[in-house]
């Protein structure tokens, strides 16, 4: 609650500064604060985008054709509702897969479906995102339980923690799937020394802070099954050798499933 409370006051003076200042604001945009977490709007009809966010703020209506480092963004936020074993690319083009993408979000929260990501689209993803681009239910910190700062694994710190956010979007993805009941992380970015420590796997996923291995409210197997829902390559869970306590998954580059008693 104060993490969403800091930020629509955040958004308000932002949007405050605006009217102050007299920055120009397209005609007929209306520049609001955004919705809550459990409010939806209708439709995205309205072309001008013009509210401001913490975190990013689109400035533009978004459709198959598009191309650019907002559609990028827009696709890291929808990239845990690809379809049933699909892996969005995060490549700033806005081509069919993305479409259908933003219209399964669109279907999650009560959105008019059509896979085009206007004002009303970009309302929800904003009342889903903190500040620092984290989405609502998870943080950097539960993501990094090694260091402060992302160092010390198989990539740089800067790409570690972006890798831990695009995780972040679709674990939100998969927990509102999953009626909204907590995803607990027990483990996520490991730099060598911590990967180590716990005696991980030399290639690891957790050492490009793109993995985490859930445990919590799900059964192991429930949480398995699901993930091959939101966009996961790698998902490892009970009857694979080491992962009978937990589930893990993960953005390898080719799909590996291995969850033997769960059907998987």
């Amino acid at each position: 609650m104060l993490r969403r409370m800091s930020r629509y006051a955040l958004s308000f003076v932002m949007v405050a500064t605006v009217g102050l200042v007299g920055t120009a604001v397209t005609a007929g945009s209306a520049v609001a604060a955004p919705l809550p977490a459990d409010r939806t709007v209708a439709d995205d009809t309205t072309q001008d985008v013009g509210t401001m966010d913490a975190c990013y703020t689109w400035n533009r209506t978004l459709s198959q054709g598009a191309s650019g480092a907002d559609v990028t963004q827009l696709q890291i936020r929808v990239a845990g509702y690809p379809g049933t074993g699909q892996v969005l690319a995060i490549d700033g083009q806005f081509g069919p897969h993305t479409a259908q993408a933003v219209t399964r979000f669109q279907q999650a929260y009560g959105l008019a479906a059509d896979g085009v990501a206007g004002p009303n689209t970009f309302n929800q993803i904003y009342a889903l995102q903190s500040a620092d681009c984290s989405p609502a239910n998870f943080t950097f910190a539960e993501l990094n339980r090694c260091n402060s700062n992302w160092s010390g694994g198989a990539v740089g710190a800067a790409t570690a923690r972006e890798n831990g956010k695009r995780t972040m979007w679709k674990l939100q993805a998969m927990r509102r799937a999953m009626g909204n009941a907590p995803l607990n992380i027990s483990s996520g970015f490991r730099s060598v020394s911590c990967n180590n420590a716990v005696g991980g796997a030399s290639n690891s996923r957790h050492l490009y802070g793109d993995a985490a291995d859930l445990v919590g409210s799900h059964s192991f197997c429930s949480l398995a099954q699901a993930a091959r829902n939101h966009g996961f390559n790698g998902i490892l869970g009970p009857g694979y050798p080491g992962h009978n306590d937990h589930t893990h998954v993960d953005h390898r580059a080719s799909r590996f499933w291995s969850a033997p008693n769960c059907g998987i």
